[in-house]
């Protein structure tokens, strides 16, 4: 019986024993012909035992590449890929170039730095006024989420007055100008009409009113006669029965 501890080491295990027993066997060949074709009929094998590579991009590449790496680069065949050798499977990858941009204000981030380069720079006094207004709720939130508590305006105020070397300050509680209107126009028919509505709409609840009380006082008289009418009903009905 043999054992795994006699056998040599296996390269890559998700192809298993019998791939790499197949691959020693065919550097084994002489005639470059018939090595060719069973190269090519290992690939195949491979890529059925495989079937999550087909989902990879350019598949059959990486099935070349573990092929020359399981003959350990000594497969003599021609490939329709690079063939590639030790030193640039073994390679390491060079370092990214990380962005080297090192924030003022760490706790606030790189994108509000730029905003307020954007309000310092801008010359129009409205816009300018609604950056900086921006950029101090954006503060007041970074700090209520680190903190889990309220800020006063007033340290916000103080804050971005520092950052910006007193170029920007925040104003709480600021809102935009009212844009007046100009008053109506009594050259229009349609304005006439609008404003007699109106005022006559106005009028409307004092007429109500006093037609609500002229209707009540007339009830209210027409209520007694009947008490009175009543009144002498009964009267009537007991002088007849005394008698």
């Amino acid at each position: 019986m043999e054992y795994n501890t006699t056998r040599n080491h296996l390269i890559m295990k998700e192809y298993g024993r019998n791939i790499q027993k197949m691959i020693e066997y065919v550097l084994n060949i002489e005639d470059r012909d018939l090595r060719q074709g069973n190269a090519m009929s290992l690939i195949e094998l491979m890529g059925t035992l495989n079937p999550h590579l087909r989902n990879v991009e350019d598949f059959r590449h990486k099935l070349w590449d573990h092929l020359f790496l399981i003959s350990d680069f000594k497969l003599d065949v021609d490939s329709p890929y690079p063939i590639p050798t030790r030193e640039t499977l073994r390679a390491k990858p060079d370092k990214l170039p990380y962005p080297k941009k090192y924030p003022r204000n760490r706790h606030f981030g790189k994108n509000l730095e730029m905003v307020i380069d954007k309000a310092i720079n801008e010359t129009n006094p409205e816009k300018k006024e609604g950056f900086t207004q921006c950029v101090g709720n954006y503060m007041k939130l970074a700090y209520s989420n680190w903190h889990k508590e309220s800020v006063h305006d007033d340290a916000i105020k103080t804050e971005l007055n520092t950052i910006t070397n007193g170029q920007l300050e925040f104003h709480p509680g600021y809102s935009k100008p009212v844009v007046e209107v100009a008053g109506p126009n009594y050259n229009t028919n349609s304005e006439y009409q609008r404003l007699t509505g109106a005022a006559a709409s106005a009028s409307s609840p004092n007429k109500r009113k006093s037609f609500q009380q002229n209707k009540f006082k007339s009830n209210s008289g027409k209520s007694n006669n009947n008490k009175h009418s009543n009144n002498n009903n009964n009267n009537k009905y007991n002088k007849n029965r005394n008698k």
